[in-house]
């Protein structure tokens, strides 16, 4: 039975492999890391189709390398990894994997709001190391949530649903982007306002907004002195979103009262001294990081690589001007 020849540059859920290996000769990186360089562009050479992540580099050299190949299906929802003008005049589709973790993200962004605000992770070290001697009416204040103020910077999928859940705990919901949604409103109440105003009268700060040239360092020192002493940043978008060499200076000298970040500037590195700050909470990149939906998302992936191996225009396609060239359309 003729099969497809597949890589797989990581491990990922079984039920995706699983459905690979019906059709396809696989081959999956072994190890639990990301491919160096060389690794990737040898792995690559003749294949049909790839199945990659967001941590792969995949640009005009690596599509060269992987002449013949169909798609790279890409397991993510950003695509910032990729040169999609390289790879579409390759002939080369690339795919993503965006709506299966729109609420576990946004969950994702609440779990880290509610540990910076209680202090949860600040507290969990103190009682682990024994320094817990009992109740104090000032032992490890911190921020309510309910009937505060919100503000949310991006207003698409994540950024909804993750408003949405403030219902639960009667917030006033402020959002900004480029322009007003009125989904997001109906779905949220929120309303719409400059990003001057948001960073100014909201206690805490989420952003949902993806990583492309007018984003980057989209907060940074003006920004980070315009918010409330007291207020909290959240990000669980892209790391280049936020100058964190700005928000280490603005967490350190109080500026804002905290952070909690699920994705850094120049992962994995962190800009120094943020790992030595008390009041921020930090998160290894796992806001989509449950079994759902990295096993949704993967089944995406590998569902959109069965489609191009098939002949057929994958429905996550980021370039179908490829499909459409190679088949007269």
């Amino acid at each position: 039975m003729f099969k497809w020849n597949v890589y797989v540059t990581r491990l990922v859920p079984q039920p995706a492999l699983d459905l690979l290996a019906e059709y396809c000769d696989l081959e999956i990186n072994p190890e639990d890391r990301v491919l160096t360089r060389a690794e990737l562009l040898e792995k690559v050479r003749g294949r049909d189709g790839i199945l990659c992540l967001l941590t792969d580099i995949l640009d005009d050299e690596v599509f060269t390398a992987a002449k013949g190949a169909k798609i790279f299906a890409n397991l993510a929802v950003g695509f910032n990894n990729v040169d999609l003008e390289a790879a579409t005049r390759h002939g080369i589709m690339i795919t993503n994997t965006p709506g299966v973790l729109t609420e576990a993200t946004a969950d994702m962004a609440w779990a880290l709001l509610f540990a910076v605000a209680r202090r949860v992770v600040e507290g969990d070290k103190f009682t682990r190391a024994g320094k817990y001697k009992g109740w104090g009416p000032l032992l490890m204040l911190g921020q309510e949530i309910t009937g505060k103020t919100l503000g949310v910077i991006g207003a698409g999928r994540i950024g909804t649903a993750f408003a949405r859940k403030a219902r639960g705990f009667d917030m006033k919901v402020l959002y900004h982007d480029v322009q007003p949604s009125k989904a997001f409103e109906e779905a949220t109440g929120g309303q719409f306002v400059d990003k001057e105003t948001l960073l100014k009268e909201a206690d805490f700060v989420s952003l949902h907004v993806p990583l492309m040239p007018s984003t980057t360092h989209l907060i940074s020192t003006p920004e980070l002195k315009l918010m409330k002493k007291t207020a909290i940043l959240i990000n669980t978008s892209r790391g280049p979103v936020v100058d964190e060499k700005a928000l280490v200076k603005a967490l350190r000298e109080k500026e804002i009262w905290g952070a909690g970040l699920d994705v850094f500037e120049n992962e994995p590195e962190l800009a120094p001294g943020l790992a030595d700050l008390e009041n921020v909470v930090l998160c290894p990149h796992i806001a989509s990081a449950t079994w759902e939906t990295r096993t949704n998302m993967a089944l995406m992936a590998a569902n959109n690589l069965l489609a191009a191996l098939r002949g057929e225009l994958p429905p996550q396609c980021l370039n179908p001007e490829v499909y459409y060239r190679q088949h007269g359309k």
